[in-house]
């Protein structure tokens, strides 16, 4: 697998934008750049020039994460066999922006082998969006990473500057190493079931189960445990 190479999108004044409009996107991407030289600070950062897009891979101790659950935020705690949380920041190689509304997967492998294969959804994060979510990894590796882009399926203004997105994007990171650890969050409330953990298996898990929920006490929502009680979601 090799990372797709880079092009450069269109940006060039149109009947939709003038130059004055673009220097706007612009200072909105430097804006975006500065929170992640803000998140490379305190966790470290890789990036990669791929298709349209710049791809940075971030990851830190898993954490947990508010929730809407029947009109109210629920905070979901990393369940204690994640480890390790994963992101994806995804920024216009043209001006810089953060780019919502894309489908995210991500493959680890060690030596050949699976260790973790997941869709990223979106994540607010108070000065970094990202697509993301936590996992669990044996140790801290090192580890392959595949980020893997669909093509963008939302519509795009501009005649000229629109021609973007088209084509899938592959990145690789090659032997990186993970946080092991977890942060916890006591002081949160309310609180609910602990939040989806990421495993190697690529297929339906809990979160997809939980998706369906009715609410956060409706038994599909809880994290699946065993006859003992421990939990059994993504375990290596």
């Amino acid at each position: 697998m090799m990372t797709t190479p880079a092009e450069r999108p269109p940006m060039r004044e149109s009947n939709e934008a003038t130059e004055a409009q673009l220097a706007v996107a612009r200072q909105q991407g430097h804006a975006y750049a500065n929170a992640l030289r803000a998140m490379a600070a305190e966790d470290g950062a890789l990036s990669r020039r791929a298709g349209d897009y710049v791809v940075s891979f971030v990851n830190e101790r898993a954490e947990g994460m508010y929730e809407l659950a029947d009109g109210q935020l629920v905070w979901r705690e990393a369940a204690v066999e994640a480890n390790v949380h994963l992101e994806v920041a995804v920024a216009d190689a043209a001006d810089g922006r953060f780019v919502p509304g894309l489908r995210v997967e991500i493959d680890i492998t060690r030596d050949g082998r699976q260790v973790v294969s997941a869709g990223l959804p979106f994540l607010w994060h108070p000065f970094l969006y990202h697509y993301g979510g936590n996992a669990s990894v044996p140790d801290p590796g090192p580890y392959d990473v595949t980020v893997r882009i669909a093509p963008a399926t939302f519509m795009r203004h501009d005649p000229v500057n629109g021609k973007r997105y088209a084509g899938p994007v592959e990145v690789r990171f090659d032997r990186v190493t993970l946080a092991n650890g977890r942060k916890t969050s006591p002081d949160a409330q309310p609180r609910g079931v602990a939040a989806p953990t990421m495993d190697g298996s690529g297929g339906r898990d809990w979160a997809d189960v939980a998706a369906t929920a009715r609410s956060s006490d409706d038994p599909r929502a809880r994290t699946p445990h065993d006859a003992a009680g421990v939990p059994s979601v993504a375990r290596p």
